[in-house]
């Protein structure tokens, strides 16, 4: 038949031709995929910063939803949940602050660890996340079951 390229933003695979490819890569599905994947790298103190840079959505407060959803260039987070952002940035920024005045392997082993472990955990949420917001078309969680078994 021919070669089949596989996304791993997406879990689809297609016919691999110049045609194929394009289409898919500028798709709507894809773009949020990505965007998804990237975003569960970013650390507290960058997305506060973001969000602070927005506006709240007006809809968002109003009704709890919003038509534009992740896509949307206002602030969809409640003061609530900032407030909560602010406090893990600072504990981050102490922690970071102390390691650097006491360096100790053993605890920087841990907090690797642990560290890991929470990045697989945002990661797994957030596959979670799109697969809700694709409405089952793709089954991601069923690709994912290896990594995210211990949820």
């Amino acid at each position: 038949m021919g070669k089949t390229y596989f996304c791993d933003y997406c879990g689809r695979s297609f016919q691999d031709n110049l045609h194929n490819r394009k289409k898919h890569l500028q798709g709507v599905q894809h773009q949020r995929a990505k965007k998804f994947w990237f975003d569960s790298f970013r650390d507290s103190a960058t997305i506060l910063a973001e969000e602070l840079a927005k506006k709240p959505c007006r809809k968002f407060l109003q009704s709890g939803q919003c038509d534009f959803g992740a896509n949307c260039k206002f602030s969809h987070m409640t003061d609530e949940e900032i407030q909560t952002l602010r406090q893990k940035v600072e504990e981050e920024n102490t922690v970071e602050q102390d390691d650097r005045l006491n360096p100790n392997i053993d605890e920087w082993l841990a907090k690797r660890a642990k560290r890991k472990e929470n990045n697989l955990h945002i990661r797994c949420n957030t596959i979670k996340t799109l697969n809700q917001r694709l409405n089952g078309g793709i089954d991601l969680m069923g690709q994912m079951a290896y990594f995210c078994s211990y949820e």
